[in-house]
């Protein structure tokens, strides 16, 4: 049997990173010959096996485009397929290198070569035919660009054409989420959305998202002056603070979004952007099918931040509410996210990415002091609504003297 390793398990040991799944390709052999080796079929649109070791082997194949979508294919696994046929349908070069069994490098498109320059280059004009093509360009830019990758011009150009062909409108919520949640769990999220802002394909996936970018806020506050560069930063800033959090990504990713909705002749102010920006949130979430758990923490971060950052201001009654609203006293994991991607926003900026956060910490000590409070210590002689109230005056007497503020 002619096995080779392809893929990611070739890309990232040339690029001296941790080894991750191996996956082979197989070249010559048939589903009957596969089985008869031992091995079992998972397949459902292509023959993939999986040997003992739960290692992915799939028959060599080429992919003819039959229709409009990343799923109008016709795949055909014949055991004439060469190997340089089944590397030529890839994505970029650096994932069509393959490696025998001896350790021999097959690289026909040049990929280790773009590994040294640092370039995502396409294989071959067939990457037109697959439209998530240009969100994976994006996802692997978001894991890549710390590493000093940059998009080749002319693949930049293909990814354009197909933004304007209209194809990526064929790409389901599931498979554009799957990759944005991907992309914001990785070291570098700006690099997805500015690819894809380069691109001109922001807005056919993330129209409220490509919306912010030439939308000007106040210099003495944003000294990036552009929302959306404000946002790419604040993303970076989120995957530091919150290495791997694609939560935390998300609600960073979404907590400007009603600055769009300014109108031209108050900016660069954004009086009210926070209740402003739930409406977009909510059509984006909706869109995309975004779990609950994404879903709630983003509304919170896009309706509060302003209270957070501002939280020295406000009396303990109002932390109470703020709390509440959140849902805090049933989820403190939410106040805690919450308050990481405030300080996000905060340090996502020109320039201030050292500046400190006090608010964060606060608002996460001032629930812990609200949650000493126990209700059955409270609500004794008392009964129906009065209980909960007692409760309420309660915690904000245990903000009010954890914080020294009034209540």
């Amino acid at each position: 049997m002619k096995r080779y390793l392809v893929g990611g398990a070739v890309r990232d040991r040339l690029l001296d990173l941790p080894p991750g799944d191996r996956d082979w390709v197989v070249v010559g052999e048939t589903q009957a010959s596969m089985e008869a080796a031992g091995f079992r079929a998972v397949g459902r649109d292509f023959p993939v096996f999986l040997d003992a070791n739960g290692e992915e082997h799939a028959l060599a194949r080429t992919e003819r485009k039959s229709g409009r979508g990343y799923r109008g294919f016709v795949v055909d696994a014949d055991p004439s397929v060469t190997l340089e046929e089944d590397l030529a349908r890839r994505d970029f070069t650096i994932n069509a290198i393959a490696q025998d069994e001896d350790g021999n490098l097959v690289d026909p498109y040049g990929g280790a070569r773009d590994i040294q320059l640092r370039v995502l280059r396409h294989v071959g004009p067939a990457f037109s035919e697959d439209p998530l093509r240009v969100l994976r360009a994006a996802r692997f830019m978001a894991r890549f660009a710390s590493h000093g990758f940059s998009v080749a011009p002319e693949t930049m150009e293909l990814m354009r054409a197909m933004a304007r062909s209209g194809e990526l409108s064929e790409l389901t919520a599931e498979r554009v989420w799957q990759e944005l949640r991907r992309a914001l769990a990785s070291t570098a999220p700006s690099a997805f959305i500015r690819t894809l802002h380069e691109a001109d394909a922001l807005g056919a996936v993330l129209p409220e998202v490509e919306a912010l970018y030439g939308v000007p806020q106040r210099a003495e506050f944003h000294p990036e002056i552009d929302t959306g560069v404000h946002i790419e930063l604040v993303c970076d800033m989120a995957a530091r603070l919150a290495p791997g959090d694609d939560r935390i990504g998300f609600a960073a990713l979404t907590h400007d979004l009603g600055k769009a909705l300014t109108p031209p002749h108050v900016l660069p102010k954004h009086l009210g952007h926070e209740h402003a920006g739930l409406a977009p949130l909510r059509a984006l979430c909706d869109r995309l099918k975004v779990p609950a758990d994404h879903r709630h923490l983003a509304e919170c971060a896009c309706r509060e931040h302003l209270n957070v950052h501002r939280f020295d201001e406000l009396r303990a009654g109002t932390v109470y509410e703020l709390l509440a609203r959140c849902d805090g006293f049933r989820r403190p994991e939410r106040i805690e996210q919450m308050a990481i991607v405030c300080e996000a926003d905060k340090r996502g900026r020109a320039g201030r990415q050292n500046d400190p956060y006090p608010q964060g910490p606060a608002l996460v000590a001032a629930l812990a002091a609200a949650r000493t409070v126990r209700a059955n210590e409270i609500a004794r002689g008392l009964s129906g609504p009065d209980v909960g109230e007692a409760m309420r005056r309660a915690r904000i007497d245990a903000i009010a003297q954890a914080t020294g503020k009034k209540p």
